[in-house]
């Protein structure tokens, strides 16, 4: 952009600041960070009725936000090995979306529809694993999955781990 690092860092601030902003837009696809609870697909998520539902919607979400979120996660992951002020970023980011997927896992366990003897830790781990950045880029970028063709695997594959079968 013809901008010397030094302007950006003056007006952005350090390495971590722009790094947390990139991501923070990146995963609202906005111009702006948006709080996990103002962004659309957790309030449809949390307005869905059956789990069913708030899996298709969450992972048609998870999806988009990795097509533009992936590349820099890794990004960020690979320098905070690295450099100790992105590392302490890295390990902010990884507790919050460990959080964040409890949250999602609480939400589907209180439809009732969760098979018995899951626990919420468990769902919450298995989501965090299976939505991850790596997991994108191997099956997306690698594989050459369609982004379409992931949401959908992913969705089946929750549904079909975590909730009980219907009653016949």
């Amino acid at each position: 952009a013809g901008v010397a690092v030094d302007t950006v860092y003056a007006a952005v601030g350090a390495k971590p600041v722009l790094t947390r902003l990139l991501m923070e837009t990146a995963i609202s696809g906005t111009d702006q960070a948006v709080p996990p609870e103002e962004r659309d697909y957790v309030q449809q998520i949390r307005a869905a009725s059956t789990a069913s539902e708030k899996i298709g919607i969450y992972a048609t979400a998870v999806t988009e936000v990795n097509s533009r979120l992936a590349p820099l996660h890794l990004v960020l992951r690979d320098a905070a090995a690295q450099t100790p002020e992105l590392g302490g970023l890295w390990t902010e980011i990884a507790t919050r979306r460990a959080q964040n997927m409890r949250l999602f896992a609480q939400d589907l366990a209180v439809t009732g529809e969760l098979r018995p003897g899951l626990d919420v830790d468990e769902v919450a781990d298995v989501v965090w694993s299976l939505n991850s950045a790596e997991y994108y880029s191997l099956l997306v970028r690698e594989r050459g999955w369609p982004p379409a063709r992931l949401a959908a695997w992913l969705a089946d594959t929750w549904c079909r781990l975590f909730l009980a079968p219907p009653a016949t």
